[in-house]
């Protein structure tokens, strides 16, 4: 069989981890081939190479496990960390099988997260094109106004650029208290916390509640179960929706482009695929 697969995709379906992140390990060294050290852009034979990361060889998975966790306050989303911080991997040891995060939730933060040793899955539901809604569950201080619930609807300027439109809404108020329950389209880094700090807000907490069709429920604190077929289904069908829709756009533009004659910076006729998201 033919060499076919990229290296960072084999890694990635292996469950070892995210194709960026497979692409880092590879760029440091960390990934070899048949003995010899890997370099981005390599292409494997999945029956036949032998592949390592760290000298210790990488199998194909077995089974494909789709979990969701209950990630509590003060754990990184990562599988481990050199300064001896806790870790959402150590909440989910007693699989006996190797699942990375999906996406990210920062330390401060808490709720629902996916995990999985399948990476085209992982792939899809994290890529930026296809982000799934996403609801959270935000307590801040001191209060809210009808100005700042608009400003964070509409968006806000996070390191030079807007935030996506969002939905927010008031679930309980209290003095000194405000919940507030966003309804997000994209997945920035600390974005709810950065959006906030924007428009003088102070969390205080805060838990995702969903990921699409999928909901936290009742599901403990720091436990974890496996997602039933139908959750896995519609996680895909809404990612796919959403990675159609966002691709459909960016042909539009480029059409409108063209018609009107507009040419890009540069000139010359416009990149083949341009306006589509990677």
């Amino acid at each position: 069989m033919a060499k076919d697969t990229r290296l960072q995709k084999m890694l990635a379906d292996c469950g070892v981890a995210s194709r960026r992140k497979a692409e880092a390990m590879i760029a440091s060294g960390r990934v070899a081939v048949n003995g010899v050290r890997a370099a981005i852009g390599d292409k494997v034979d999945v029956k036949k190479d032998r592949v390592t990361v760290d000298d210790e060889l990488v199998r194909p998975v077995e089974e494909k496990l789709y979990i969701m966790v209950y990630k509590p306050r003060g754990y990184l989303t990562a599988m481990s960390d050199d300064r001896g911080r806790k870790c959402v991997s150590e909440l989910v040891e007693e699989l006996g099988t190797r699942v990375y995060p999906v996406g990210r939730l920062d330390k401060d933060s808490e709720g629902l997260l996916l995990m999985t040793n399948d990476g085209e899955f992982a792939n899809l539901i994290a890529h930026p094109s296809t982000h799934v809604p996403k609801v959270y569950r935000v307590t801040v201080r001191p209060g809210v106004t009808e100005a700042q619930l608009t400003r964070l609807a509409v968006g806000v300027e996070i390191d030079g650029r807007m935030t996506a439109p969002a939905s927010v809404r008031v679930l309980e108020q209290q003095p000194g208290r405000v919940v507030l329950e966003f309804v997000l389209h994209e997945g920035r880094n600390r974005q709810i916390r950065n959006m906030c700090e924007a428009v003088g807000l102070e969390v205080a907490r805060l838990k995702r509640t969903a990921i699409g069709a999928v909901k936290l429920g009742m599901l403990p604190q720091g436990r974890f179960r496996e997602l039933t077929p139908d959750e896995v289904r519609r996680l895909r069908a809404a990612a796919k929706k959403k990675g159609a829709k966002a691709e459909g756009k960016g042909e539009e533009r480029d059409a409108a482009n063209r018609s009107d004659g507009r040419k890009r910076p540069g000139g010359g006729r416009p990149a083949r695929n341009a306006g589509r998201r990677r």
